[in-house]
């Protein structure tokens, strides 16, 4: 690796990418990022109800695009996706590829299961719940860990964000927070979500994670 590491982010949705690239300024400004984007995934994700081969085969276009690509800072270093609706797609590209691959939510998951057994999960995206749920409780049994992961859809947060709304995405995550009782941490499980956690850390005294920062931080402390 050069001694500026070359960094690429994979989205399926473009309000991940700014929430991304400010993480990447404020934790590792170091970082040279490029971003790859194909909204028509979500879309594709969200009419079929699941995942199939195309969309496997588009997301091993991309991973391959990214990771042989060269230019400032040489050669890609690691790849980081921030759709989390697609796990499955992303461990396929982390065994296609040598380089370091990350799910965005990974990272988030793992600092979640450390602080404690009861973990609320909150999303606006709704095909990603079933399989950020499922995944998180697979992660706990793989550490020998028990939880009880206590999931919530913030209705109408994503539309008002693709609208510019930013205000009420921001509020009504905020105000989801009502349905969540005795736990241990949140995970606001999309990279969208990272606008509203300064209003939903106000409202919550336990600890609140997000996947961009806990991403980013998981690929510094890898690659420096």
């Amino acid at each position: 690796m050069t001694n500026q590491p070359r960094i690429a982010l994979i989205h399926a949705l473009e309000e991940s990418v700014i929430p991304a690239r400010e993480t990447f300024l404020k934790e590792w400004p170091e970082a040279f990022c490029f971003d790859l984007l194909d909204t028509s995934l979500a879309i594709d994700l969200a009419n079929a109800g699941k995942l199939d081969d195309t969309m496997m085969d588009r997301f091993s276009e991309l991973a391959d695009y990214a990771a042989r690509t060269t230019g400032k800072a040489n050669k890609t270093d690691a790849i980081l996706f921030t759709c989390s609706a697609f796990g499955p797609a992303i461990d396929a590209v982390k065994h296609q590829l040598t380089i370091p691959v990350l799910r965005p939510n990974e990272s988030a998951f793992e600092e979640a299961i450390k602080m404690g057994n009861r973990i609320g999960l909150m999303v606006t995206f709704g095909p990603s719940l079933p399989a950020l749920k499922a995944e998180l409780e697979t992660m706990a049994e793989s550490l020998g860990k028990t939880i009880n992961v206590l999931p919530v859809l913030v209705e109408g947060a994503l539309t008002a964000l693709k609208s510019g709304d930013v205000d009420t995405h921001n509020r009504l995550a905020a105000e989801a927070c009502s349905q969540l009782n005795d736990i241990d941490v949140l995970v606001l499980g999309q990279f969208s979500l990272a606008k509203a956690a300064p209003l939903i850390r106000e409202r919550l005294t336990i600890p609140v994670l997000t996947t961009p920062e806990s991403a980013v931080n998981a690929l510094r402390t890898l690659l420096v």
